[in-house]
């Protein structure tokens, strides 16, 4: 442990507490902030009272800053971090807890836990990118919640909160909005919700919404010279402006039964169907904001989840069952040119591209795949009464996520030969299916020692099982051609998974284990409360579909946190923080490897140190401002050497370590934070507001190993200024806004299409959106 280091934080959140607390005299003239209700412990508690360091986005939070995705949310979360190439497919991380991973459908599981309501909606590629519409709250819960939450909630969790049916009475809204993007196309959305009270003991709510967002990257008319062939690709035929639009169209609904006065039985069905265009990042080398690429490139993401929630009493319990069922399908085609470019360029590539006659042909590559995912999870908890001194939770939670995979890497005109067999115009095939089960039995126990003084301990049993078999690799003459055994020359039994010509992969790995979690909290007054944590989190380990590669193994967070919870003057504001200390133990590392072939290590130690806190501010009854920051120091603590000892542990004592001791953590920044200021005030018999915030990410690298971050380069920091305006009368309100008002070219990801020392010529940025106005109206009923 850096002691001094340590140190310096904690004595840095010392002081943020009277800087943060202006000086005003206390007064009684009623203007106070509203309690935050969430859920995060499983039960209904004041965000105050909940000893976990938590920021909590409300219904009208959402709302003001015109929130609709997870980008949009996640930028007003400092513990969150993620890294994207395309709307549905962030890689999400908390508290600097991220090794650079490339979210390869064979790679690890996420590391943070994102959940609509009670249920799991993490696939192995990533959360579903949600639309927020009707929505409670979002509920970014910091640091491992292993032992309420489970695996893919290491470094911690994410909960989207909807609004529930409600027998109080009939209410309806709807929203249309108009908008425009700088440097590119108009968009729209429309959006609305029916609560229908069906009698005193149901009512049905339904939501829905369709968005088009316009888009903003050019393909540029092109040419790409491929040297050993002769050939050239020309892009002509499908350039086009504006070509990265994305079309959303969804609908949710649920049903509130109150079947007795101890029983309520809540089923929901949510769906969403997402469309792209295009890719979202640039070529600089082409210009802002513009690439060349040379096949067409979109996605269609659609995807539904069946809920069923019960809650009753039995005895003095409460109990809770909550049940999904995901199943969600994934097409997409994606330019790979600059693979076989670069590969051609280096190495001859082309010379192994020739058509039936035997004449070379252009070696441009192109992927067509298909991804289809099942998920389905099954909770009981048992709760005694909340206003006992002593209070227990129990429960048992089981979860399986299948994945089967097909990816065709394509050439046009390919020999008949050099295909994989069956597949026409195929180099490569992926068609697997990855299956992921985990089993748990949880608890935790709160003992309330004196009024003031809670001690709470709680522990995860687990146990949880990967498995990965089907097809991968080339056909066998291009196999042969290249000097390589892989693909059909290394199949040991027939097809097992789709179309698969053979069988060449079939692992399974098995793990069990525990996490746990000790806090003790001390209420100083009714407002203020301090509390100590000591927790773990782990993320299973799985399999590497390369023979010649062992498994990887689980890896554990173990989490040192001190936090505070306090409201001042008169419950004018709040302010809550926590510094806390991590030791991250083998932590699983993606890269790609020969054949740009995924590959998965376990690389030692990693220890993360920071301070994060939220503010706000209710300065006069029409003016609130709110604040949140948090500062990250991620670093490895033993070399990265790139490969194992033979015992399988990794290897730490090498001459030319990939990333030596001291090397920082890939993707979060070490600052970010936000500040935003709102006012209301009256024209006469109309209702106002204005409201402006800013938002700031740190500078923060891609990659771990010291040589391939140097060829991507270090994504900048930026800031980002939003503006809004609206006015209201009766049940109908206008609203305008302008996002990102600089229009700032600001980094969400830097990437490469292939191994950074191949592809790295070619390095791609994926902006923030560049600046977007527009003008919302929408009525209540």
């Amino acid at each position: 442990m850096k002691t001094r280091k340590l140190s310096a934080v904690l004595l840095g959140a010392s002081m943020l507490v009277p800087l943060a607390t202006p000086a005003f005299a206390r007064d009684d003239d009623g203007v106070s902030l509203e309690a935050v209700i969430v859920t995060a412990q499983k039960r209904d508690e004041n965000l105050q009272s909940v000893p976990v360091s938590i920021q909590a986005l409300g219904s009208d939070k959402l709302e003001q800053a015109n929130v609709s995705s997870f980008n949009d949310y996640a930028k007003l979360l400092p513990s969150v971090d993620f890294a994207t190439t395309a709307p549905g497919f962030s890689q999400v991380y908390m508290r600097g807890v991220a090794s650079g991973g490339d979210g390869n459908h064979s790679g690890s599981l996420p590391s943070v836990g994102v959940y609509l309501d009670e249920q799991p909606i993490t696939t192995i590629q990533g959360a579903l990118d949600i639309h927020i519409y009707d929505v409670a709250r979002v509920e970014a819960l910091a640091g491992p919640q292993g032992t309420l939450y489970g695996a893919s909630s290491q470094a911690g969790t994410i909960r989207i909160i909807t609004n529930k049916p409600s027998t109080a009475g009939f209410s309806a809204a709807y929203d249309i909005e108009g908008n425009i993007v700088s440097s590119g196309d108009p968009g729209y959305s429309a959006e609305g919700y029916v609560n229908i009270p069906l009698s005193d003991n149901a009512a049905i709510r339904l939501v829905g919404w369709a968005e088009h967002d316009g888009g903003y990257i050019d393909n540029v008319p092109g040419t790409l010279f491929y040297p050993t062939s002769g050939a050239t690709s020309d892009n002509t035929a499908i350039a086009k402006k504006n070509y990265n639009d994305v079309d959303v169209i969804g609908a949710r609904a649920a049903l509130k039964i109150d079947l007795n006065e101890n029983w309520t039985l809540t089923p929901s069905l949510m769906g969403q169907k997402e469309e792209t265009n295009g890719i979202f990042g640039y070529d600089p080398q082409v210009g802002d904001l513009k690439v060349s690429h040379f096949y067409p490139e979109t996605s269609n993401d659609r995807w539904y989840q069946a809920a069923l929630t019960l809650e009753g009493k039995l005895g003095i319990f409460d109990l809770t069952y909550a049940g999904s069922y995901m199943k969600r399908r994934v097409d997409y085609q994606q330019d790979y040119s600059d693979y076989s470019y670069f590969y051609d360029t280096l190495s001859g590539y082309g010379v192994y591209f020739y058509d039936n006659a035997f004449n070379f042909i252009n070696p441009g590559q192109f992927i067509r795949a298909k991804d289809r995912y099942t998920k389905e999870s099954h909770e009981f908890r048992l709760r005694t009464p909340d206003e006992n001194p002593v209070r227990a939770l129990f429960g048992l939670y089981y979860g399986r996520q299948e994945h089967l995979i097909e990816q065709r890497y394509m050439v046009a005109n390919l020999n008949d030969n050099l295909e994989v067999t069956g597949w026409p115009d195929t180099v490569w095939l992926t068609e697997q299916s990855r299956i992921d089960r985990d089993k748990a039995v949880f608890g935790e126990i709160a003992w309330d020692v004196t009024p003031s003084l809670t001690l709470t301990g709680g522990m995860r049993y687990f146990q949880s099982e990967n498995s990965l078999s089907g097809y991968f690799g080339f056909g066998p003459v291009f196999a042969a051609n290249f000097g390589l055994t892989t693909g059909e020359l290394e199949c040991f039994k027939p097809t097992t998974v789709g179309r698969g010509p053979c069988t060449n992969v079939q692992k399974v790995i098995e793990e069990t284990g525990h996490t746990y979690r000790v806090n003790l909290s001390y209420k100083l007054d009714d407002d203020k409360m301090i509390y100590a944590t000591v927790s773990t989190g782990f993320r299973p380990g799985g399999i590497n579909r390369r023979a010649t590669l062992p498994p990887y193994k689980s890896d554990f967070l173990t989490n040192y946190e001190i936090g505070w919870k306090t409201m001042l003057f008169n419950n004018r504001m709040r302010f809550n923080g926590a510094v806390y200390l991590e030791n991250w133990k083998d932590f699983q590392f993606s890269l790609l490897g020969t054949s740009g072939l995924t590959e998965i290590k376990n690389a030692g130690q990693a220890e993360i140190y920071g301070v994060e806190s939220q503010m706000s501010w209710r300065v006069t009854q029409n003016w609130t401002v709110q604040a949140a920051g948090s500062y990250t120091h991620a670093e490895i603590t033993e070399n990265f050497c790139g490969f194992l000892k033979p015992n399988g542990q990794p290897e730490t004592n090498c001459p030319s370590p990939e990333a030596p001791t001291g090397t920082e953590l890939p993707v979060t920044p070490k600052f970010k934070g936000n500040l935003s200021s709102r006012y209301t005030f009256t024209v006469g018999d109309w209702d106002a507001y204005w409201q402006a915030s800013v938002n700031y990410e740190g500078s923060a690298w891609t990659d771990l190993r010291i040589l391939e971050r140097g060829i991507i380069g270090k994504q900048d920091s930026y800031w980002t200024a939003d503006l809004g305006f609206g006015i209201s009368k009766g049940d109908w309100t206008v609203d305008a806004y302008v996002q990102n008002l600089t229009d700032e070219r600001g980094d969400l990801y830097r990437y490469a299409e292939c191994a950074e020392t191949v592809c790295g010529g070619r390095v791609y940025r994926v902006p923030v959106r560049p600046r977007l106005i527009g003008i919302k109206f929408g009525q209540k009923f």
